[in-house]
């Protein structure tokens, strides 16, 4: 993105000379070609017989040479605008690298096995994306497989997904109502707001359905007042407004904004089917390549600096990398691990290790800090066992 923006200015700056040249040279030739037509005129009004006089000859001569001159001052100007062009050719070639092989390993993918890894990865993002054909062709070409229990919780997902789209709530309320406990086990009020926007939904039709939306409220509503009693409150008393009009009273809000509260169930609803389906909210095909267009920039860059310098054994390409990779603002993936305890990068010998309270060391410092079966994390008070720390894989 960085590349772009600074192929971007320099492309500004072009058009900007093209521009102010476009404005410049019009207002130049239009004032000559008035004054060429005025002297034009003049002379055809003249006698036939008529002999110029010295101010005439004199007006005459200096046209001609301004006319000269502002078509050289044009070509001169025009060249220059070719020099600015091919600026950007230049700035094209600087920021743009077409040899990214410089910064890869050539045996990444070198048998079948890994090739195997990358297909089914592949497949099951596009399983991910609701794209069953592609997945099934693709399945079918590259010789892998996939098991049915991965396909098919996403094949759900996307029907819910879908039938949001087109507002239809009877598919997520469903799915809420089947995993009601695991819901509630993760504290997510997806069935709460489900019911609430039905009924908001109900409340819209007029007071025709009036009655039908207090019968909905009395069927759903007692099961979230201990931890929703404010919001079913607010809920009841548009009941009073229904008959009027509700969209234009105190909670003309709620109808004013139900796309946002779709919008809202729809992205809630993804983040706690992943938790159920115990896979990440995003893909992880593209969380991989969004991370490597990010790094790619900078590891060109360290690649381009280690050839000038003759350095170049530093960095063979392992299983590390040679630099910090910023991910942005999700802290979740990193580059590279650094023990906050004993101030070393995890190597293979020495991966992180994370504790059962969240927190995460090496492997060295968790083996020095260990006393016996004890273990107390350095930074919080909890106590635990070594056996039971997790390595953690970057």
């Amino acid at each position: 993105m960085e590349s772009c923006l600074a192929v971007e200015k320099d492309v500004v700056k072009v058009l900007t000379k093209f521009n102010a040249f476009n404005d410049h040279s019009k207002r130049v030739v239009t004032e000559l070609i008035e004054q060429i037509n005025g002297l034009k005129a003049e002379l055809q009004n003249a006698p036939e017989d008529h002999t110029l006089t010295f101010i005439q000859q004199e007006l005459l001569i200096q046209t001609m040479t301004k006319i000269k001159d502002t078509v050289s001052r044009l070509a001169i100007e025009h060249r220059d605008l070719h020099s600015s062009v091919s600026k950007v050719g230049k700035s094209i070639d600087r920021n743009f690298t077409p040899d990214f092989a410089a910064c890869s390993r050539e045996n990444v993918f070198n048998n079948p096995e890994k090739m195997d890894i990358i297909n089914k990865v592949i497949c099951k993002h596009y399983y991910r994306q609701g794209m069953h054909d592609v997945a099934d062709a693709l399945l079918k070409e590259a010789h892998v497989t996939v098991e049915r229990y991965e396909k098919e919780p996403f094949t759900e997902v996307h029907h819910i997904c879908d039938s949001l789209k087109n507002k239809d709530l009877e598919p997520l309320l469903a799915w809420a109502t089947a995993h009601h406990d695991s819901l509630e086990a993760e504290n997510s009020p997806l069935e709460f707001m489900t019911h609430r926007l039905k009924y908001i939904e109900l409340l819209k039709l007029g007071a025709g359905f009036q009655s039908e939306a207090i019968a909905y409220a009395r069927n759903h509503f007692r099961n979230f007042v201990q931890k929703h009693e404010k919001d079913i409150q607010t809920l009841m008393g548009m009941l009073l407004y229904v008959p009027n009009g509700i969209s234009h009273s105190p909670y003309g809000i709620y109808f004013s904004t139900d796309t946002e509260m779709w919008l809202e169930i729809y992205d809630l609803f993804i983040k706690n089917a992943c938790q159920l389906l115990g896979v990440s909210e995003n893909s992880p095909l593209i969380t991989c390549i969004n991370a490597g267009c990010q790094a790619i920039p900078a590891l060109l860059n360290i690649k381009q600096v280690m050839m000038q310098r003759q350095v170049s054994q530093i960095w063979k390409g392992a299983e590390e990398l040679p630099i910090e990779i910023d991910l942005g603002s999700d802290s979740r993936y990193h580059s590279m691990f650094a023990c906050p305890i004993l101030r070393q990068q995890s190597t293979k010998n020495n991966p992180p290790m994370r504790l059962i309270c969240g927190h995460v060391i090496s492997k060295d410092a968790l083996q020095k800090l260990a006393n016996g079966n004890k273990l107390k994390c350095p930074y919080c008070p909890m106590e635990q066992s070594p056996q039971d720390a997790r390595q953690v894989y970057f």
